[in-house]
């Protein structure tokens, strides 16, 4: 007998596959009919999944959040521009493109790999069958993935600040001056590459399945919305401490205390905060941070002289993506700033 969460997921998987499947029937197939292109109609249809739950994410995200920030905010602009550009970013990442073609051309090699394992003997990871009966039960399957998925999660964005070639493109994340609910998808698109690419890597790994990955995506990127949410909303000392809040992620992106080289008596090289959901990983290693006020956020290069070096991290798209490009190129060569990730030039 189904219990309750196996029937939400039950119900809810029929009626997302009738939808996916009357949208790709009437809407796309046509043109891949029309273009020759039938080949690909697999890809096509899992890529419509994707898009129909991303849309459905954004609204729900911009339902819930956007009243919030209206009527809480924690900062109040004159001017909203700088937060246009992070729509644009959210769109071109929440409607999956990147992570399907990711995780659909993987697969292919992933499968070769497992086979080649096979033949000597070496078993493939599926955490769900860790404790038949109850492992594989899709509730707990997906508190597992959850689990080590953010662990890994917090290592690699550990990662992106510390080592310096990979902060000059993370730094587009960054440079933001304006949290919004719309920040979290503000990243350069080769940074999301190589991340959609770390976690379909390991998301193949551990044996999760496509309609997990999908529920898992969705969860995780409402959640990072929240955390960047321009509003005043407390967690509670408990709940600050079970999964990342809006304070607690926006201490990550203050100026000289977050994300860089420390200031006067807090300093803490690197910076603190960096779990990408839950807390734990930051109390467990060391770099939570539940006290410090609340600070201006952005990179320190990017201040007028004394405080920065007025550095140029564009206002639109396109600087956007050539700027971090070119600092990119600059700290591979050795021509970039001998101070660590985002602090001021020895």
């Amino acid at each position: 007998m189904l219990n309750a969460f196996d029937w939400i997921n039950h119900t809810t998987s029929l009626l997302v596959g009738d939808v996916q499947t009357w949208v790709f029937v009437t809407l796309v197939q046509p043109v891949l009919y029309h273009f020759h292109l039938m080949v690909d109609d697999d890809f096509a249809y899992d890529g419509v999944l994707w898009f129909l739950a991303g849309l459905l994410q954004i609204a729900v995200v911009y339902a819930v959040l956007r009243p919030l920030e209206a009527l809480r905010p924690l900062e109040v602009w004159p001017n909203r521009r700088a937060v246009r550009v992070d729509v644009l970013y959210t769109f071109i990442n929440r409607l999956g493109l990147i992570n399907l073609v990711l995780f659909f051309t993987l697969q292919p090699s992933f499968d070769s790999l497992q086979e080649w394992f096979r033949l000597r003997g070496i078993d493939n990871i599926n955490l769900d069958t860790l404790w038949p009966g109850v492992t594989d039960r899709p509730l707990v399957a997906f508190l597992i993935y959850f689990i080590v998925l953010d662990f890994a999660g917090y290592w690699y964005h550990r990662a992106q600040h510390q080592i310096q070639w990979w902060w000059e493109l993370h730094a587009v994340h960054h440079s933001q001056r304006q949290l919004s609910l719309w920040a979290d998808d503000r990243n350069h698109l080769l940074d999301d590459v190589l991340q959609a690419a770390f976690f379909a890597m390991l998301a193949l790994l551990i044996g999760v399945p496509p309609t997990q990955f999908v529920a898992l995506s969705l969860v995780s990127g409402a959640l990072q919305s929240l955390q960047h949410a321009n509003t005043r909303l407390s967690f509670g000392w408990l709940g600050e401490r079970l999964l990342v809040s809006p304070r607690f992620h926006r201490l990550h992106h203050a100026v000289g205390y977050g994300h860089e080289l420390g200031h006067q008596n807090n300093a803490r090289l690197y910076g603190c905060n960096f779990g990408v959901l839950l807390p734990w990983w930051d109390v467990l290693f060391h770099s939570a941070d539940f006290t410090t006020p609340l600070q201006p956020t952005g990179v320190r290069a990017q201040l007028p002289a004394p405080d920065g070096q007025g550095e140029d991290y564009g206002d639109g798209f396109w600087a956007q993506q050539w700027l971090g490009l070119r600092r990119l190129t600059r700290r591979i060569a050795g021509l970039g700033r001998a101070a660590p990730p985002g602090g001021r030039a020895a």
